[in-house]
């Protein structure tokens, strides 16, 4: 997956005397703190983002200058500012003007009263702020996990921020049926995440699945049939072996566009034109999502149902705020208010890997069925995927604008596993055939009715509010958190002031 490089520095006393004494403690805590992270913020495969270590800690303007000029030409797009002992604060300047103004920053600081590392802190860190520099502090001990997994949620959020902000969006077809909220918003996108857009025609497409080979439509076709076997319900109508061929040379289409293109992610229209003319989106959005298809692992691609623009903008920056994993798509569908439940589905692209949230496809597909298309609605057939999430805690989020100034809702939660027979008589209240998360939100239903911009919900495994929350500051837009954890929300002092 792509990452982006972190670099460390410790500011420190100009004095030669003191500076000089204590530079070997420094040392030690700078390079104790760039294992911690190598360690400890890895991707979903493998891969880690490259931590750059200052070569000296700073100490005088020339030093300054010097680390500076050094992280930046080893490609640092984040900066951590240690503090361990008082420094001299006007020394940040000459290293860190190395680096863009919304480079991400955080300075972090020990809790001792021998070496007062806080004041250091506050004196450096105040001067950026003054000068409109959006930086966070964290102070606590380095053998803290507490402290550690906060300096670990801001490296992943600092991660979104920078890795998503030269991405470019493919958008084939534009936005569906209508739906503005769905409509990608150039500039206040751009302005808030350096991401841009290309929208393509879904013909495209069309015209790109003449060119995949027969038989890896083939191969595609067998490793379903493999995996489900006869939770495969063929109707000889709109689920043959034809039309689900399309489905899969429609996955194969848009990876080869989306790799002539450039594209990072993107978003298929699908209704209408592809829906009632080629096939139904659903398994093609399915895979592209997932960790793998048939030829074995691969990086999850976001790739939003109906091209919702800031479904895969939030699913994006979610994707890297986990390090790569999957994230769901639905619909804000039915709230069951006798059970504090909703339950969120669509016919879309729901990754298989959210069934049992399992690397091996094998597992997750123990639990999932492809059903016919619904005629009404998708003339051109095809299969919607059907099962019922894993539970566990969740993560839900969306990206909306007020007044065209983005900001983005958060809500901690879980997907709940219900008795088998309360499941079908929920799932059968909307359609029986689509994947269904039971979510039980922290927030109430009149609280997340109020503020939820939209009808596309986007789902990730795990508790992720807090990197969330860092983005959002990053980026300069409102964190939106619903219930228990937004109550407790330290407002930075950019919105206070503005």
């Amino acid at each position: 997956m792509r990452s982006t490089a972190i670099g460390i520095v410790m500011l420190n006393d100009e004095r030669d005397h003191v500076w000089k004494a204590n530079d070997a403690e420094n040392r030690g805590i700078v390079d104790a703190w760039a294992r911690l992270i190598e360690k400890n913020v890895a991707n979903l495969d493998g891969s880690a983002p490259k931590v750059v270590v200052g070569k000296t800690v700073i100490h005088s303007v020339r030093t300054a200058q010097s680390v500076g000029e050094q992280l930046l030409r080893a490609g640092c797009r984040s900066i951590i500012m240690l503090y361990n002992v008082w420094n001299f604060p006007f020394l940040a300047w000459p290293f860190i003007n190395s680096f863009g103004s919304d480079t991400p920053v955080l300075s972090l600081s020990n809790n001792n009263g021998q070496s007062p590392g806080n004041v250091g802190l506050l004196a450096t860190d105040g001067a950026l702020r003054q000068a409109g520099r959006r930086t966070h502090r964290i102070v606590g001990e380095i053998g803290d996990p507490a402290t550690q997994r906060k300096v670990f949620d801001w490296i992943r959020a600092a991660q979104a921020r920078t890795t998503i902000k030269n991405e470019v969006f493919g958008l084939y077809g534009g936005h569906s049926m209508g739906m503005e909220t769905g409509f990608f918003h150039l500039t206040a996108t751009i302005k808030a995440f350096g991401t841009t857009c290309r929208q393509i025609d879904q013909l495209l497409l069309v015209e790109e699945m003449k060119k995949v080979k027969d038989a890896e439509v083939e191969k595609g076709l067998k490793w379903f049939k493999r995996m489900l076997g006869d939770r495969v319900h063929w109707d000889g109508e709109m689920l043959t072996e034809e039309t689900l061929s399309r489905q899969i040379r429609l996955y194969c289409a848009m990876r080869a566009v989306n790799d002539e293109k450039g594209f990072d992610f993107c978003g298929l229209k699908g209704q209408r034109e592809l829906t009632e003319y080629v096939c139904l989106g659903d398994v093609p959005e399915m895979i592209m999502n997932d960790p793998y298809d048939w030829n074995g692992a691969k990086e999850p691609t976001v790739c939003a149902t109906e091209a919702d623009a800031y479904a895969a903008m939030t699913m994006q920056v979610m994707k890297y705020v986990s390090g790569g994993y999957p994230t769901l798509f639905m619909d804000v569908r039915l709230y069951h208010p006798e059970k504090g439940l909703w339950d969120w589905c669509n016919s879309g692209n729901h990754a298989s890997y959210f069934a049992a949230q399992s690397l091996t496809p094998a597992k997750n597909f123990e639990t999932v069925s492809l059903h016919p298309a619904l005629k009404y609605y998708f003339k051109a057939g095809g299969a919607s995927v059907e099962f019922d999430a894993m539970p566990g805690p969740m993560t839900f989020a969306r990206l909306g604008l007020w007044d065209e100034k983005p900001y983005m809702v958060i809500v901690a939660g879980e997907a709940v596993r219900l008795p088998a027979k309360t499941r079908k008589e929920l799932n059968d209240q909307t359609n029986p055939t689509w994947p269904h998360v039971h979510a039980r939100l922290d927030c109430d239903f009149e609280e997340f009715l109020s503020v939820f911009p939209c009808n596309h919900v986007l789902g990730l495994a795990g508790d992720h509010v807090q990197p969330l929350v860092y983005l959002c500051e990053m980026a300069g837009i409102p964190p939106v958190v619903l219930g228990k954890r937004g109550q407790g929300l330290v407002r930075p002092i950019w919105e206070r002031v503005h």
